[in-house]
């Protein structure tokens, strides 16, 4: 006799919260428009990004242009942050180096300054090889109390944390998330079925998918522009509405690839929609050059679209 599946529960079952948050956005990091860093910007931008819906603000990410901001910078930009949210969204910071020395003082720089986490991407250039990867996590993660964000994102820093590595690192106490952009959705599943890790969607096209099969949430870079629109995602399917939550994840997928997907860094489209919103945002840093007149307007184009319902 065939044994009948368990009965679906009527009322889902609410996620625990989450220690980093659940609807992160990578957030880009405004500039005035001679190139300097815009803390009032900023803390204008932190502010609307809360109160739209993100529960998480990821700092000096790839999105925050990281390679081009001091470490000066970086600590300003966490403590201003941090003081315009204050206990209504967690900060996570990005320290990632590729100089396991550097990236510890940089740990302890951003606990100084008021961080909530810390964002660590793989060292990257030089390839090393997974066990020096692995020490370079745990020595990050001994080199302060705050809890660590993995970010696996192997088509930037040329090396994977593998993950087998990942559930290695997972028994640290501090090693607690992951942002994930390696494209390798079996390999996530392997690891969220087998550890307690957070694991994050870390490319906008996999929010929903992700979080359907355990994921914890997103670090978004889109959610800089559709922050709400982004929530309501998740928010549809853990209240049971599954095919809602699907329909707003897709109405969302032409921004998604315009943003992400269309030649440019996110960070360089985000910022053509922001300027013109308009909300803090300021221009990018060299070695990245501003969008075009027509990719500007085609990107307004769509967001208008997904605004107006």
């Amino acid at each position: 006799m065939t044994t009948p599946p368990p009965a679906l529960s009527p009322t889902p079952t609410p996620r625990p919260a989450p220690l980093l948050g659940r609807t992160l956005c990578a957030m880009i990091t405004p500039f005035t428009p001679s190139g300097t860093l815009d803390l009032d910007g900023a803390q204008h931008l932190a502010t609307h990004l809360v109160a739209n819906g993100c529960d998480g603000l990821v700092l000096s990410g790839t999105t925050g242009e990281s390679p081009t901001t001091t470490d000066t910078e970086k600590s300003a930009l966490v403590t201003a942050v941090k003081e315009a949210v204050g206990d209504r969204a967690k900060v996570v910071t990005g320290i990632g180096t590729p100089d396991t020395r550097h990236t510890t003082e940089l740990a302890r720089e951003a606990e100084k300054a008021g961080a909530d986490g810390l964002l660590v991407v793989s060292p990257y250039y030089s390839r090393p090889p997974q066990d020096a990867i692995e020490a370079h996590f745990r020595e990050i993660a001994d080199a302060c109390e705050l809890p660590l964000m993995l970010y696996d994102i192997p088509a930037r820093t040329g090396t994977r944390i593998e993950p087998e590595t990942i559930l290695r690192l997972a028994d640290h106490p501090r090693i607690v998330a992951v942002k994930d952009c390696s494209q390798d959705f079996l390999g996530a599943q392997k690891v969220m079925a087998r550890t307690a890790l957070a694991y994050y969607a870390g490319c906008d096209e996999h929010n929903l998918a992700l979080y359907a099969v355990g994921g914890t949430g997103y670090v978004s870079t889109v959610a800089n522009v559709i922050p709400a629109h982004l929530r309501a995602v998740l928010d549809a399917f853990d209240a049971g509405d599954t095919a809602g939550a699907a329909r707003l994840q897709q109405r969302a997928t032409p921004l998604i690839e315009a943003i992400m997907s269309a030649g440019l860094p996110g960070t360089v489209t985000v910022k053509a929609v922001l300027n013109e919103l308009p909300l803090p945002a300021g221009p990018v840093r060299s070695p990245l050059r501003p969008a075009d007149r027509s990719t500007t307007d085609a990107l307004l184009a769509l967001h208008a679209h997904l605004a107006g319902g």
